[in-house]
């Protein structure tokens, strides 16, 4: 301070009075205010020699003013960065450089468990059952129309049930019918051996393995006594007054002429041709 000075602007003697030196001019503080003071990027209020001022990238700030274009917390004595002429604290600058919530679209910040599937993310406790809005956790999931569910749900909700026990059939399976089953539970109604993969035939709605429709089910052939089935030799079947016969075995008593399609006499529990039934 010199002792003998006058104020550029105004030509006041400074001696023994506060100036301030502004591009190698001295200059009272009141044609500093008026003529040589910065603007304040925030308030556009004049920054007086009184306040305090910051500046970042050729823009000026009172210390009260300079803050967070979100938070508006202070920065003056913080951190920051700038983004797009805005200045930032370091919280809301990792949300806005953080990826977005899929669930609740708010930022996942760094740090921050999360999920991610098909190119999007989560929160850990966003990404949950779209059925029964549980967090999936490190628990396995299935997704159905852009849905994700926990496998319970998806059991529940989309699994076929089995016809026999009711219970949601998740792999595998057999269809019988127009109705799933799961394998365990496809089994012969007599013996309970599973069936599924092995020849089988049905009766009064109930299936049967092989061995136990020819031994429970199956009609006993009055000639061979052996039963009639559908399985093996494709084979027709002779009814006459109560008894089932296979055509092969419907013959003549006597001459053993088959007589599945000729005419024939029966007599005293027995069939003959009718040459032989002249010479009874």
């Amino acid at each position: 301070m010199a002792s003998r000075s006058n104020c550029f602007y105004c030509r006041e003697d400074l001696s023994g009075k506060k100036f301030v030196r502004k591009d190698e001019k001295q200059v009272c503080v009141r044609c500093f205010d008026k003529f040589c003071a910065n603007t304040c990027t925030e308030c556009r209020c004049t920054i007086s020699t009184d306040s305090k001022e910051l500046h970042h990238k050729g823009k000026y700030w009172h210390s009260d003013c300079f803050r967070c274009a979100k938070c508006y917390k202070n920065l003056a004595k913080e951190s920051f960065t700038s983004k797009d002429d805005r200045i930032l604290c370091g919280t809301c600058s990792s949300r806005e450089d953080a990826p977005r919530c899929h669930g609740c679209y708010k930022p996942i910040l760094p740090g921050t468990e999360n999920v991610e599937y098909k190119g999007n993310s989560w929160h850990d406790e966003c990404f949950k059952c779209y059925q029964c809005q549980k967090p999936i956790g490190n628990k396995s999931f299935i997704t159905k129309n852009n849905n994700v569910y926990c496998s319970p749900c998806h059991e529940k909700k989309f699994a076929k049930q089995c016809a026999c026990c009711k219970k949601p059939i998740t792999t595998g399976g057999v269809n019988y019918q127009d109705q799933p089953w799961h394998s365990e539970c496809f089994v012969c109604s007599s013996c309970r051996k599973p069936l599924a993969g092995t020849r089988f035939t049905s009766h009064e709605e109930k299936v049967y393995c092989v061995d136990c429709y020819k031994s429970t089910v199956a009609k006993k052939c009055s000639g061979c006594q052996n039963p009639i089935t559908g399985f093996g030799k494709a084979t027709n079947v002779v009814n006459y007054e109560g008894g089932s016969w296979h055509d092969y075995c419907f013959n003549c008593k006597k001459c053993s002429l088959n007589l599945a399609d000729k005419r024939f006499v029966a007599h005293s529990g027995h069939i003959y041709c009718s040459d032989c039934s002249k010479k009874l």
